[in-house]
């Protein structure tokens, strides 16, 4: 089943126990949170508000490239897709026999004990499905050892003869790169060749070289599900960190800012450069949802359709907003959106300390490492809500007199490296020994 998995492009490989519940008629259960959006790859997220015994159910869809796969090949599901619940909060899938003959009617239609389900993501955003009986010899397999749990899967080695797990992989390949010691500068090429960097900010290019990871469009973690991340410190004494995590980037999607476009929105709440540039105006600050009225822009920030004393969001519709003092919205972000960003990418991440030095431009890479797993966009939510993650932006426009001005875009959600901890259930701090 592995190799059938791995013939068709899998490159991460979970299980599901599949509960009586979990059949075509009651949709499949993926847990009482949002963290499965972290692990099955879907489009875009739109809301869908469904009349369900005389009550408007408010609820988010989002479409899956699903395949059921078999020793015959890979067969589309064309009506898969993610619903979530966000009042519960709670995730199924559904569509995943509607349109394909040869589906495992016969295993996912019932509400049998035992059957397990598994699920292969490939690296172009497809999901593969492999459904098994609890009397199939695969499931006694699969039954007879212990996996790596992540919320309601369990994940599967792409080789059953595979030494170790995902994490002592990485953890492996990171003690290797940590006794290199001072490394060049470098960024890897789509051929797999590594080249010189000299920008500033190499330290991320440098680790995805040592690691084998090429830039790409696609919306993965970078090493075997681990999404890695350094940061630049003063020391390997007391790691303090020189600046905060980049989480994510988003432009807005609404507002004056995407309305009216950047340039508008500058000149409008933005202010002239501090440095004394002329013909230029940046818009910088922070903003977070425990502040009032930015004293340069008057800007401040508000979130829409989320209950912070349940945690919960109450309208799929809303989202987060910078407003002005006449509550006119400058920029906004939708609940979609952002919760796009955050999946797929954040389900475990690994970050690793960095040295820099020049000239020549090098980087070396320290042995404490911080590893943080299992977490959803709620979590977000919660942390944002609070003034944990704020929103930091770094957008200016230069020319700004001319018929052609030059606008430079940043949109960036920040935290503290000292709060990574919050937006994780679990994390832990590991030294890598020699």
């Amino acid at each position: 089943m592995l190799a059938l998995m791995c013939h068709h492009g899998a490159t991460r490989i979970y299980a599901k126990k599949l509960a009586p519940n979990d059949n075509s008629k009651n949709q499949l259960y993926l847990g009482g949170d949002f963290s499965a959006l972290n692990i099955i790859p879907h489009g875009d997220i739109y809301s869908d508000s469904a009349e369900v015994a005389g009550a408007v159910r408010d609820r988010a869809k989002a479409a899956v490239d699903f395949y059921w796969v078999d020793e015959a090949g890979r067969h589309r599901a064309p009506n898969t897709g993610l619903i979530l619940y966000p009042k519960y909060p709670e995730v199924r899938m559904s569509g995943f026999l509607l349109g394909c003959p040869a589906a495992p009617g016969e295993i996912m239609r019932v509400r049998d004990e035992g059957r397990v389900l598994f699920l292969g993501m490939t690296l172009q955003g497809a999901v593969l499905g492999y459904a098994a009986a609890a009397n199939d010899p695969i499931v006694a397999e699969f039954n007879a050892s212990e996996w790596q749990t992540i919320g309601v899967f369990q994940e599967l080695p792409l080789r059953l003869e595979a030494a170790s797990s995902p994490k002592s992989q990485l953890l492996n390949e990171l003690r290797r790169i940590c006794q290199l010691e001072w490394i060049a500068s470098q960024k890897l090429a789509l051929d797999g060749t590594k080249t010189p960097y000299s920008a500033p900010n190499g330290g991320g290019y440098t680790l995805e070289a040592e690691l084998g990871i090429t830039p790409n469009g696609y919306a993965e973690p970078d090493f075997m599900g681990w999404e890695v991340k350094q940061y630049g410190v003063g020391d390997f004494i007391k790691f303090r960190p020189k600046s905060p995590v980049t989480l994510m980037t988003p432009e807005p999607t609404g507002g004056i800012y995407k309305t009216e476009g950047v340039v508008e929105f500058l000149r409008k709440f933005g202010y002239p450069d501090q440095n004394g540039m002329p013909d230029r105006f940046n818009f910088g600050g922070r903003y977070d949802c425990q502040t009032q009225h930015h004293h340069r822009t008057g800007l401040r920030m508000v979130l829409d359709g989320y209950d912070v004393t349940t945690g919960k969001i109450i309208d799929m519709a809303g989202g987060m907003a910078l407003i002005d003092n006449r509550d006119e919205i400058a920029a906004s972000w939708t609940f979609a959106g952002m919760m796009a960003h955050w999946n797929r990418k954040h389900a475990q991440a690994a970050y690793v300390p960095s040295l820099f030095r020049t000239p020549p431009a090098q980087y070396s890479y320290g042995r404490q490492v911080m590893l943080c797993e299992k977490t959803d966009f709620l979590r977000f939510l919660r942390a944002f809500a609070a003034g944990v993650i704020y929103y930091d932006p770094a957008v200016k426009i230069e020319r700004a007199s001319s018929a052609k001005p030059h606008v430079k875009r940043r949109s960036q959600f920040r935290v503290a490296h000292a709060d990574l901890a919050k937006l994780y259930d679990h994390h832990e701090i590991v030294q890598l020994t020699t």
